[in-house]
């Protein structure tokens, strides 16, 4: 996406906003260029917020399995040691 407004240069910018004036007016083009920018905003602002859950999820997921992993070794040994003092009986 940033490569498509690197192709645009000041005449084609001028251009966009000259029609942008003429469609909107200008009173109505501030008030859509904050809508715009909020929204912008608020899009970037969920992205990063989706981006940081997604990220503590699956560290959250590599520490459950490790515990898990701990666990289920601990438990293992602790049934080898029960079986080796039976056989000692």
């Amino acid at each position: 996406m940033l490569a498509l407004f690197q192709s645009f240069g000041p005449t084609e910018l001028l251009i966009i906003l000259g029609i942008a004036l003429v469609i909107f007016g200008p009173t109505q083009l501030p008030k859509l260029g904050r809508s715009i920018g909020k929204a912008i905003r608020e899009l970037r602002a969920s992205s990063s917020e989706v981006t940081k859950a997604v990220q503590e999820g699956l560290e959250g997921k590599d520490e459950e399995e490790k515990a898990s992993k701990k666990k289920a070794s601990k438990k293992k040994a602790e049934e080898e040691e029960i079986e080796e003092e039976e056989e000692e009986e």
